[in-house]
C-alpha cells in the first residue's frame, strides 16, 4: 500500500467540519464505502482529508489519483480554488481563501530578479485547471472571484490576520474558521498589523473563551451615518437603501449618459459597485 503523506500546510486549507457532518461524512462511507478517490501530489494528500481519515481508522478501501504541479504555491492555489468551487462557505471562511489566493500568486509570479506581477507576465494555476493561465494580479484575481479589487485586498489583510492567529494558536484559528468565536471581517483586518504580543493575547483569549469584541477607543463620530452604516446598524431597512441606491445611480448614470461620457460612466458604474461591495463585505 501506498504511503501517504499528510502535509500540515495543506491540511489547514480545509474549512474544518461540524461535529454532525463529520458524522455524517463517516455514517456514509461505512455504508457505501469511499468512492471518490483521494488526489496526490507526489505522495501527499491534498484532496480527501477526511474521507482519508475516517477510511485508515475504520480500515476501509479508498483509491488515489495524481495531479501534477510544479510548485507548493500552484498545489496551494489549487487547493484553494477547489475548496471555493465546492463549499458553502461563511463570509470570513471565503476571505481567507481569496486572501491566500491572492497573496500566495504573488510567490508564483516573483521571479528571480525580483519584479512581482506589476511588472512582469508570468503563469498561474486557477481551479481545476491542469494548464496554467497569464497574469496574476489584484485585479484579475478580483475579476477570477467577481468581486473589487479593495474586496481583495482587505482578503490578503484578513488571511494575513487568520494566519498569524494560527501560529500563535491553531485552535483558535479553527474556531475563528469555524464560527465558534464571533469575529467579523473589520476586526479581523485590522488585526493584520497587530503585534506578536498583540496576537498572542488575542489567541489565548479565543482558545480560552474569553474573548470580547472591544469597543472602540474613541467615541462614535457625530456625523450622520454613511449609507453602508445605516444599512448595517439597522437604521435603514434594506430594501428602501437598495432602491435608494439603485434611483440615485440609476438618475446619475442618466445624466451621464446624455453627455455621452464614457469615462464617467464608467467611474458612476464602479462607485456603485463598489458600495454594494463595502455592504456585502461588513454584513
Amino acid at each position: 500500500m501506498q504511503d501517504i503523506i499528510i502535509d500540515e500546510e495543506f491540511k489547514s486549507l480545509l474549512p474544518p467540519l461540524s461535529k454532525e457532518t463529520y458524522a455524517s461524512l463517516e455514517e456514509n462511507l461505512l455504508q457505501n464505502g469511499c468512492r471518490d478517490s483521494l488526489v496526490l501530489w507526489d505522495d501527499i494528500l491534498i484532496d480527501g482529508h477526511n474521507r482519508y481519515e475516517i477510511c485508515t481508522r475504520h480500515s476501509l478501501s479508498f483509491n488515489t489519483v495524481s495531479k501534477e504541479f510544479g510548485t507548493r504555491e500552484e498545489v496551494l492555489v489549487w487547493i484553494i480554488s477547489t475548496q471555493v468551487s465546492r463549499r458553502n462557505l461563511t463570509g470570513v471562511q471565503l476571505s481567507n481563501y481569496r486572501g491566500l489566493h491572492y497573496r500566495t500568486n504573488k510567490k508564483i509570479i516573483k521571479n528571480e530578479s525580483g519584479r512581482n506581477q506589476h511588472s512582469t507576465p508570468k503563469e498561474v494555476l486557477y481551479q481545476n485547471d491542469t494548464k496554467p493561465q497569464t497574469l496574476a494580479t489584484s485585479g484579475l484575481i478580483a475579476e477570477h472571484y467577481n468581486v473589487s479589487r479593495p474586496t481583495i485586498m482587505r482578503d490578503a489583510k484578513i488571511s494575513e490576520a487568520i494566519e498569524a492567529i494560527g501560529e500563535a494558536s491553531p485552535e483558535a484559528r479553527r474556531m475563528i474558521l469555524a464560527s465558534e468565536v464571533s469575529f467579523d471581517k473589520k476586526t479581523l483586518e485590522t488585526m493584520a498589523s497587530a503585534t506578536k504580543e498583540e496576537i498572542a493575547e488575542l489567541a489565548a483569549q479565543i482558545e480560552e473563551g474569553n474573548y470580547k469584541k472591544k469597543k472602540p477607543d474613541t467615541p462614535p463620530p457625530t456625523e450622520p451615518p454613511t449609507l453602508v452604516d445605516a444599512i448595517i446598524s439597522g437604521m435603514l431597512p434594506l430594501d428602501r437603501a437598495i432602491s435608494k441606491v439603485a434611483n440615485d445611480v440609476t438618475k446619475g448614470l442618466q445624466e451621464i449618459r446624455k453627455k455621452a461620457d464614457r469615462t464617467k460612466l464608467q467611474k458612476a458604474l464602479r462607485a456603485y459597485i463598489n458600495t454594494l461591495e463595502d455592504v456585502y463585505g461588513r454584513i
